[in-house]
């Protein structure tokens, strides 16, 4: 964690990577004016907060701003593709689009890194981190499996499908169990948020919708367990299928 608006202003500059900052909300002055112009350009994500909030989280000079900086090195899809291409690999990412409870976070890391995923992708804004509680969690998986935190969501949906990667998108209104879906090839499982679920202009952007099937009284699983179930379900497809061929 960084405060104070200049020992912030010289972190971006020498290129620390920044995971989130907040700023409070009618900070003002010439030295803030130089900040806003240091952050102009680059996609850090900004949170406005009262004094208040900032004052719970440290009692030093804060300044009116406070900066978290990463716990990894955040990567970005387009560089991972190619190169699992190139290896002749058969890419398998999983999408947490808009997931926010850190643990669910670092449970699915673990389940991914175990299972062989080659990278999660999240978005940069309204959504997990990698911070301390999520690397714990994950029993150090984080440090291990790539992160890709996304600008555009919709536009990176769009350019696994033009890799000829499949998207499968987890949801209730799937049209066909999970042990249907196609994961034989190069795939992405996209899971939704634990309140709303994938958004709808992501959903239509999937190649099928699977589902869970629920037959007790609870509505729902947790995310993190059936982020394992179709996670596990992919790794099953492409064991059987390898096994068949060898036979």
């Amino acid at each position: 964690m960084i405060f104070g608006i200049r020992a912030v202003i010289e972190a971006i500059e020498a290129g620390k990577e920044i995971d989130k900052l907040l700023i409070k909300k009618d900070l003002q002055g010439e030295l803030s004016r130089e900040l806003f112009n240091v952050l102009k350009g680059r996609h850090i994500p900004v949170q406005r907060v009262p004094i208040e909030k900032l004052n719970r989280i440290t009692r030093k000079n804060h300044q009116g701003v406070i900066a978290y900086t990463t716990q990894i090195t955040y990567q970005h899809i387009e560089d991972i593709v190619p190169t699992l291409f190139e290896e002749g690999k058969n890419p398998f990412f999983v999408l947490l689009d808009g997931l926010t409870d850190v643990r669910n976070f670092g449970a699915i890391a673990r389940t991914a890194e175990c299972a062989g995923v080659d990278a999660i992708i999240i978005p940069s804004k309204n959504s997990v981190s990698v911070n301390a509680d999520a690397i714990k969690t994950s029993a150090g998986a984080l440090h291990t499996i790539p992160v890709c935190r996304e600008e555009n969501i919709t536009k990176t949906i769009k350019y696994l499908k033009n890799c000829g990667i499949h998207i499968a998108g987890a949801t209730e209104k799937g049209n066909q169990s999970y042990t249907k879906g196609s994961y034989n090839g190069p795939v992405c499982l996209i899971m939704g948020a634990e309140d709303r679920g994938i958004p709808q202009e992501h959903l239509a952007l999937c190649d099928e919708w699977v589902k869970i099937p629920i037959l007790g009284h609870i509505g729902s699983l947790n995310v993190s367990v059936a982020s394992s179930i179709l996670i596990y379900e992919v790794v099953r497809q492409r064991m059987n299928k390898t096994e068949h061929e060898q036979s």
